[in-house]
């Protein structure tokens, strides 16, 4: 994007703005609760209700100020957590590891195989995908590695679990799916240790990403949320669906809300990750009821 263009999507959305200026810490001295109600109303157009939260949307911004259970550091963080799902689910669940750095700088290629993913621990959005290490921009994949692990992901969206998380890199296996060119993401809501939605994204990799959402039964849902739906493929349940959803319960007990993750490549279940705040909890559904809707299954007991 040119800069001109950048300067007047900067002016016409007032919460890239405040995201910018938030993870440079300008805006430490605003505490989470009137911050949160800020990026919220630039975002969804209104005031959240964080008294009586309604929506899936406000209970999330409700979560981020109320629901600071320590393990959740250690969930968030791509690296820590495989140890969590190793005891939880088994170590046969975890993507190949290929390294693990404090620093860009540290990383030898040479070591590295010529597909590979290399990833933030902290944040989300420090990835860089690689599938020949000879066509590889190293130096591009610094500036953007070397970028990510300056920013504090907490200060931008005030989600908790990742205020005091270690910057790191790490390594993991590329892999694609039977698709033979991509890696289908089926990311499972569960609310109090019970999976109850989920939505598989598609067509992550030439930025037309495609999200569809299905209820446990693998029923379509007609919901869309910032993506459009996929209407290439005809989505088949996958034969260790039911697998998938136990693995998502039982990585998640004893937590009112969390987002977990998976990857299914050879009928092999692979965890991708476990997330809190789904879209950080300011993105509108369509229909709109949705948010309602997917609301009421998260039971905050205020």
């Amino acid at each position: 994007m040119k800069t001109k263009d950048k300067i007047l999507n900067y002016i016409k959305n007032p919460l890239l703005i405040i995201l910018s200026l938030g993870y440079r810490g300008f805006f430490k001295w605003i505490p989470d609760e009137p911050y949160l109600k800020l990026i919220f109303h630039c975002k969804m157009g209104y005031w959240p209700d964080l008294k009586n939260p309604k929506t899936f949307n406000e209970k999330l911004q409700w979560l981020k100020l109320h629901d600071h259970n320590p393990l959740y550091t250690q969930l968030v963080d791509k690296y820590e957590v495989r140890k969590y799902v190793e005891k939880t689910i088994g170590k046969e669940h975890l993507v190949e590891l290929l390294g693990v750095w404090n620093n860009f700088d540290e990383i030898d290629f040479n070591k590295l195989p010529n597909q590979f993913v290399l990833k933030c621990t902290h944040d989300s959005g420090g990835l860089v995908i690689c599938k020949d290490k000879l066509k590889l921009n190293i130096e591009a994949a610094r500036r953007k590695i070397n970028h990510c692990l300056k920013k504090n992901y907490y200060w931008g969206f005030r989600e908790w679990p990742y205020k005091n998380i270690k910057p790191r890199i790490i390594a993991e296996k590329y892999m694609v799916d039977e698709s033979k060119y991509e890696l289908k993401d089926y990311k499972i809501f569960c609310f109090n240790g019970k999976a109850k939605y989920l939505f598989i994204a598609t067509d992550r990799g030439n930025h037309q990403t495609k999200f569809d959402f299905f209820d446990t039964q693998f029923k379509h849902l007609s919901i869309r949320q910032h993506y459009l739906n996929n209407k290439k493929i005809k989505f088949q349940r996958p034969d260790n669906f039911d697998e998938m959803l136990a693995y998502a319960e039982k990585l998640t007990q004893g937590m009112i809300h969390c987002r977990a993750d998976f990857y299914n490549v050879n009928g092999q279940i692979y965890v991708g990750e476990l997330t809190f705040s789904h879209f950080s909890g300011l993105e509108a559904f369509d229909p709109s009821d949705w948010d309602l809707e997917i609301g009421k299954s998260v039971n905050l007991c205020i």
